[in-house]
């Protein structure tokens, strides 16, 4: 009888692929509409001016611009200031 129960061979899993979340522009960038910002988990950043929230938290561009970092609150905000 064994002593402990069997766990499954979970070390003989292969290495799961990144999710390719983060900053995928810099402040000052020009973007155009629909370029995305922000691949996030939660609402680590918040949409500002011409910049909407996905349903997976992504954020992107509205319209063309200029990316823009601000701090209201205690929150952070990505802004797009207009050409």
């Amino acid at each position: 009888m064994a002593k402990t129960k069997v766990g499954g061979k979970t070390r003989q899993h292969p290495p799961r692929p990144g999710k390719r979340l983060g900053l995928k522009v810099s402040e000052g960038q020009k973007v155009k509409a629909g370029n995305i910002l922000i691949r996030q988990r939660g609402s680590t950043f918040y949409p500002g001016e011409n910049v909407k929230m996905g349903r997976d938290f992504t954020l992107y561009a509205l319209k063309d611009g200029i990316v823009e970092f601000k701090q209201k609150e205690g929150k952070k905000y990505l802004w797009l200031k207009s050409r």
